[in-house]
C-alpha cells in the first residue's frame, strides 16, 4: 500500500515507518510543526517541536521516503491549547493528548494522505486495530504497560478504518528499541517524550493563566459544608484528587480537593475518604460499537493511568450522555475521558461532566442491570 505514516521525531513513529518500508510498502512521511520552529529547539521534552523535526527528517532520509512538515501552530493552538485552558476555567482536569488526536492529527492528516492518494495512516500509537465482524475494532495493546488505547477512543469509525498501528502486537519497548537499531535509526536510543508536549517543565498553570487570566486570581478553599478554611493562587493550579499544594497543614486530617468551583472561584477540599464516587456522567461520546439499547457490563477506565474498573453503563441517546455506575467507587476528574471497554475492545468514549446525575433506568446505585 501506499501509507502516510504520523513521523513525530521519536523512536516509536520511526520504527513504524521503517518496518512498512522494509515491508515493501510505498511510505511517506509527514511532520506536525505544532510551534514556533525557532522556538521550538531549545525545548526539552515536547514532540514536534524543533528537534524533532530533523529527527523525524533525518529518519526520512536514511529510508529514503519523502517527508513533509506541515505547520499546523494555528490550528494546534484554536483546538488543542484553548481548549486546555478552556477546560481548566470551568474547573475541569483536560486531557490535551485525546483532543489532539481527535483533532489536528487523525482530522487533518487523514485528510493529507487521502490527497496524497495514501490508502492509509499509520502512526507509533500502541494499539491494536482489529478486523471484527462489523469492522475494524480498537484494541488494547499487547503490551498494557504502553497501552494507548484510552487516549485514541475519540478516533472515529471512519479514521479507524483508515488508521494502522504497526506497534499494537509489539511485546515491550525493548523491542520496538531493537528494530530501531537494526534498522540503523539514529533515534535508537532517543528518551521519550516526557508532560504536555506544549508545557514541557510541567508549569501547566502558568500557561493556561497567560491563556486565561481569571484562572489566576484568587479565591476561598472551602469544605463541603462551605466553610472557608484558607485562599488559593487560582483555580488553574488545582484538579480533583489533588493533595499536595494547598496550604493547609493546620488541618485535623490531610484534606484533598473534591471539586472545582468555577462560577465562585472556590477550592472544595474534603478527606481522601469523601472523594470517590460510583456514578460517573460523560458527553461528547463516541461509540466504536454499536450503542446499547440497554444498560450493559463494561470496564471502565476514567483516567489514562488508571486501570480499567467494573461498572454497568448507560446510553441515554435522547440527552447524547453516557451514564455509567462503578462497582467500587473511585474518584472522578470532570474533563477526563471515561472510555469503556468490553474485554480488550474499546466500546466507546466520552469526556466527564461536572455533575453526577442519577443512574439510568434500570441501573441500580451498586453498578448492576435491575
Amino acid at each position: 500500500m501506499k501509507v502516510l505514516v504520523a513521523m513525530s521525531g521519536g523512536v516509536d513513529s520511526s520504527v513504524v515507518a521503517g518496518l512498512l518500508a522494509e515491508a515493501g510498502h510505498e511510505v511517506v512521511g509527514a511532520t506536525l510543526q505544532l510551534y514556533d520552529h525557532g522556538a521550538a529547539v531549545a525545548k526539552k521534552g515536547a514532540c514536534c517541536a524543533g528537534q524533532d523535526i530533523h529527527d523525524a527528517r533525518r529518519v526520512a532520509d536514511r529510508l529514503g521516503i519523502p517527508h513533509y512538515v506541515l505547520d499546523r501552530e494555528a490550528r494546534f493552538r484554536s483546538a488543542v491549547i484553548e481548549d486546555f485552558a478552556d477546560s481548566y476555567a470551568r474547573g475541569e482536569t483536560p486531557i490535551p493528548c485525546i483532543r489532539c488526536n481527535q483533532t489536528v492529527k487523525f482530522q487533518d492528516l487523514v485528510a493529507l494522505a487521502r490527497d496524497l492518494g495514501c490508502e492509509a495512516l499509520a502512526t507509533g500509537h500502541y494499539a491494536r486495530r482489529v478486523e471484527g465482524p462489523d469492522g475494524p475494532e480498537l484494541h488494547r495493546a499487547a503490551d498494557p504497560a504502553r497501552d494507548q488505547s484510552y487516549f485514541l477512543a475519540m478516533t472515529t469509525p471512519a479514521q479507524l478504518a483508515f488508521a494502522r498501528f504497526p506497534l499494537g502486537d509489539m511485546p515491550d519497548k525493548a523491542a520496538v528499541r531493537a528494530a530501531a537499531g537494526r534498522l540503523g535509526l539514529a533515534v535508537a536510543e532517543k528518551p521519550d517524550s516526557q508532560d504536555i508536549c506544549f508545557v514541557p517543565a510541567g508549569h501547566y498553570a502558568e500557561t493556561v493563566a497567560r491563556l486565561r487570566p481569571e484562572t489566576a486570581e484568587p479565591g476561598e478553599i472551602v469544605d463541603v459544608e462551605g466553610r472557608v478554611l484558607g485562599t488559593h493562587r487560582g483555580i488553574g493550579r488545582y484538579t480533583v484528587g489533588q493533595g499536595k499544594g494547598l496550604g493547609l497543614g493546620g488541618a485535623a486530617e490531610r484534606l484533598f480537593v473534591a471539586a472545582v468551583d468555577a462560577p465562585r472561584r472556590r477550592v472544595v477540599v474534603a478527606p481522601r475518604g469523601a472523594l470517590p464516587r460510583r456514578e460517573v456522567v460523560a458527553g461528547e461520546v463516541n461509540w466504536l460499537a454499536a450503542p446499547p439499547a440497554d444498560p450493559i457490563r463494561v470496564r471502565a477506565k476514567l483516567r489514562g493511568r488508571d486501570a480499567p474498573r467494573e461498572a454497568t453503563a448507560a446510553w441515554d441517546a435522547a440527552a447524547g450522555l453516557l451514564r455509567v455506575v462503578l462497582d467500587d467507587p473511585n474518584v472522578v476528574a470532570p474533563g477526563q475521558a471515561c472510555v469503556l471497554y468490553d474485554g480488550e475492545r474499546v466500546m466507546a468514549a466520552g469526556f466527564i461532566r461536572a455533575e453526577a446525575r442519577e443512574p439510568a433506568a434500570g441501573v441500580d446505585r451498586q453498578g448492576a442491570a435491575a
